[in-house]
């Protein structure tokens, strides 16, 4: 199945090019209170080491538009502000290094304080994010539709294309779509019946999607669908829960689609009543080593020692165990057998080996991955980290 893209205008944010054929773009949100910047850096230092390759952030006052600065200064990848309601906000974002902001045009205060905030973003080349939900429509298009559903959701898209129109007739056109809502199926077929009659770049997601499992459930549902379809160009898997798990996700959705592929893939065994030894933390701590890697391997963790070899043998490198013993092996031969308590240590170290193999020391990308997990293990940071940060030109 080859998956064709729709085709969209391409605007810019920071580095990163978003639409016309670009590679779809894993996008996050912090959860950290924007104005304690070493939190919020600790947290996109993270999210960067996930593979995260943009960040929003909530700008709910002044003194989170302020920290926009050091926490730009910070880190490695293109910064939103969050905007709701007041349009001086969007403003001094844009003034402390927002490089792009997410608005909802229309509850920003009306025409005279859209357009302030469109000639900022126009001054600093800011792309503007419309984003719509079913919450936040407007009163008459729900009495003239209805709340939007799978069957009509005309409310949703006509409410993001007026106000896309009210950007335009300010004089902006760096601008992408979403249109979320927290029903799996009416988020399909909204976007669909945008994507139709819209070339603007589309930002997928689903709101309030739920914890770790109705999340990733409904997230993937919605958002498969729809990138198999080939619509959508930024795209953020919303979780109640700490957001590097959003990013663990949205890598997987990707690369189950064979759209994108972002390091090593996990294949794992189910257990059964042979497994004698404590998979599900293995396998737990095997996922998390493997996210800040980039080389793409096929990594096993099997619970019987007997087959786990052969059922795995198209794995890379893959580790089985039971009973005091674990064997690491490679395309299904063993090529070492230690003892259970030295099975992980072991065997996160062949997998850093094999990584060093494919890529090379001096890969600028594989470099500052490693540095980061370095950086955060077990790091707290404070004001004098951040300092540093700036002080090394950190974009």
């Amino acid at each position: 199945m080859n998956i064709s893209r729709k085709a969209t205008r391409v605007i810019r944010l920071g580095g990163l090019a978003i639409g016309g054929g670009h590679p779809i773009v894993v996008q996050s949100m912090t959860n950290t209170r924007t104005d304690d910047v070493a939190a919020t850096v600790a947290q996109i230092l993270r999210l960067e080491a996930a593979g995260c390759e943009l960040i929003r952030v909530a700008v709910p006052d002044e003194a989170s538009a302020k920290a926009l600065t050091a926490i730009r200064a910070a880190i490695h990848m293109p910064l939103v502000a969050d905007i709701h309601f007041d349009y001086r906000l969007a403003i001094a974002s844009l003034e402390h290094g927002a490089q792009g902001i997410r608005i909802n045009p229309g509850n920003i205060g009306g025409a005279a304080k859209l357009a302030k905030v469109v000639a900022a973003a126009k001054t600093h080349q800011a792309p503007i994010r419309v984003g719509v939900n079913s919450g936040s429509i407007e009163a008459g298009l729900l009495q003239k539709y209805g709340y939007p559903t799978p069957e009509r959701p005309d409310a949703l898209i006509e409410s993001a294309l007026n106000n896309v129109r009210l950007v335009e007739e300010a004089g902006w056109d760096a601008i992408k779509i979403s249109i979320k809502s927290s029903d799996v199926l009416t988020t399909i077929s909204a976007y669909r019946r945008l994507a139709a009659v819209c070339d603007y770049p589309l930002h997928l997601g689903v709101t309030e999607a739920g914890g770790l499992i109705a999340g990733t459930v409904k997230s993937s549902v919605a958002l498969g669908l729809l990138l198999a379809d080939g619509i959508g160009d930024t795209f953020r898997i919303s979780l109640t829960r700490d957001p590097v798990e959003e990013i663990r996700v949205a890598w997987e959705l990707l690369r189950s689609l064979k759209i994108r592929e972002r390091g090593p893939e996990l294949i794992s065994c189910p257990t059964c009543g042979r497994t004698g030894i404590d998979l599900f933390a293995l396998a737990e701590a095997v996922e998390r080593h493997i996210q800040t890697m980039r080389r793409p391997l096929k990594v096993a963790v099997m619970g019987c020692p007997v087959n786990g070899p052969g059922e795995a043998k198209e794995a890379d490198i893959g580790l089985a165990g039971g009973h005091g013993t674990g064997i690491i092996f490679k395309k299904g031969e063993v090529v070492r057998r230690v003892p259970e308590e030295r099975l992980l240590p072991e065997f996160l170290a062949e997998l850093d080996a094999m990584e060093r193999e494919g890529e090379g020391e001096a890969n600028e990308p594989l470099a500052r991955a490693r540095k980061l997990r370095a950086e955060m293990a077990g790091k707290v940071f404070n004001a004098d980290d951040i300092d540093a940060f700036k002080k090394e030109g950190r974009p």
